[in-house]
């Protein structure tokens, strides 16, 4: 059996559990070759590279761009690297080979920045391809650091195992990204060694420019796919469970044991991604399933996503949403009977490059609801010079998933719950396919909807 397997980054901070969880002891029966592990930056490396997620503080990336200091952010993250090796000393890894690849590999960076500084400074290239391209080397650097540790890692415990660099640090062919995942395995053998995989691939068309932080798993993907691999696996901190264990507790949190690729884009449309979904797209067609496990919970057999599961009794598997959106209203006693009104909208929306979320129409008004941090000044500013009137509010979405839900009186249910606990209903959508029924409300009333949802949709059912 051939597996190809992420490791996010949270689990790859706590390599020791990844050790024993995960990849296993030569010496127990339960070990085997036939692995390729595609591994993620550790927690937080890659904000410190770049940006802060959540909070946006500048890394390396913004102060090259903003034509401040880098040197001294590079020097502090090669510091706090090499912080994080002397952590794993203790579990076989060769300090000094560790540090010295890293070095050069900060050394050779800070050069490249160097020159891509003088070339901007010159004014005769456009910014934003210098940019792009120091954005995409920086990217690389987490993945190449936590891949080459644990191939280090594992060789000094005695288990074989393989470097696959995907992040063509030193290598200027102009390959795409495909070309680089196939030209690099053809004379690997998962069945001979331990695969780790940089999270990273070098492409033509720059990963991180088309995927943004969810180039790791497009490179997990295409090395499935390439492969053809009888399983995906993602290893993550918590299962997929009924709703966020962050918000409603961990033993509150329902595991979901079987799902589809349909209910995992519901997530992904919704910021709660079980796999982003242009790495799930191609597994799905290759007809490869993707299971999700918690790392820290080895024996669990996780979630399964397939192409064509449907649950064999209707119920909800996953209560979901987020209170990071805004509800745009556009109001205008015109649209009735009008055709191609919400076409001419949509093309504003295009322009701005904005992506809604749900959308509720009746004769005279469109609801749209978009991320909070899509919501422009200007795009407001031209909604209300074209229509009547144009109404912003911010609000929370939970969302009622699952692969099989076409209840006769689930929406009613639902409802009831969430008028039970005084939560009022700003709109609502569901299409004919019934796998995801969408509540707007109050912002300030989200994390009790997902909590009394959740506790009687999903585990009072499971009990």
């Amino acid at each position: 059996m051939l597996t190809v397997e992420k490791i996010g980054g949270t689990s790859m901070t706590k390599f020791e559990d990844v050790l024993t969880n995960i990849i296993g002891n030569p010496n127990n029966p339960n070990f085997r070759f036939g692995r390729v592990f595609v591994v993620s930056a550790y927690a937080g490396i890659t904000n410190m590279l770049l940006e802060d997620k959540k909070t946006k503080a500048p890394g390396v990336y913004q102060y090259f761009v903003q034509g401040e200091d880098y040197e001294k952010p590079l020097e502090d993250l090669l510091n706090h690297l090499l912080s994080i090796n002397e952590g794993f000393v203790e579990l076989g890894l060769d300090y000094e080979v560790c540090k010295k690849f890293l070095i050069e590999r900060i050394e050779q960076t800070q050069s490249y920045l160097n020159s891509m500084g003088e070339i901007i400074a010159s004014g005769y290239v456009q910014r934003e391809s210098i940019f792009s391209a120091a954005r995409e080397l920086l990217s690389s650097i987490g993945e190449a650091h936590s891949a080459f540790n644990s191939v280090n890692i594992l060789k000094n415990r005695g288990i074989p195992a393989r470097l696959v660099d995907l992040t063509g640090f030193k290598d200027s062919k102009q390959l795409t990204i495909s070309e680089r995942i196939e030209q690099s395995f053809k004379n690997v053998d998962p069945f001979a060694e331990i695969i780790i995989a940089t999270g990273y691939t070098k492409g033509r068309e720059g990963i991180m420019r088309q995927f943004a932080r969810g180039y790791s798993e497009i490179t997990f993907s295409k090395i499935a796919t390439q492969l053809h691999a009888d399983e995906a696996i993602i290893h993550k901190e918590y299962h997929l469970s009924s709703a966020d264990p962050k918000v409603v507790g961990i033993d509150k949190a329902v595991p979901v044991g079987h799902t589809n690729y349909d209910v995992a884009d519901q997530l992904a449309d919704i910021g709660m991604e079980a796999i982003h979904p242009n790495a799930a797209k191609p597994l799905e067609l290759a007809g490869i399933n993707l299971r999700l496990k918690n790392t820290f919970e080895p024996e669990h057999p996780g979630t399964l996503i397939s192409k064509d599961y449907v649950g064999p009794e209707a119920k909800i598997e996953i209560i979901a949403g987020s209170d990071k959106v805004v509800i745009i209203e556009i109001h205008d006693a015109s649209m009735v009977g009008q055709t191609g009104f919400d076409y001419e909208i949509m093309k504003t929306f295009k322009r701005f490059d904005i992506s809604y979320i749900t959308k509720a129409t009746n004769a005279n008004s469109i609801s749209l609801v978009i991320w909070q941090t899509d919501l422009k000044d200007e795009l407001i500013g031209e909604l209300r010079e074209k229509y009547q009137t144009i109404t912003v509010k911010e609000v929370a979405i939970v969302c009622v998933i699952g692969s099989n839900i076409a209840l006769p009186n689930i929406l009613a249910r639902a409802a009831a719950i969430l008028a039970k606990n005084k939560i009022n209903i700003n709109c609502v959508s569901q299409s004919l396919r019934q796998v995801n029924m969408q509540f707007v409300i109050d912002r300030e009333m989200y994390t009790k909807a997902i909590i009394e949802m959740n506790k009687e949709l999903c585990c009072e059912v499971k009990n």
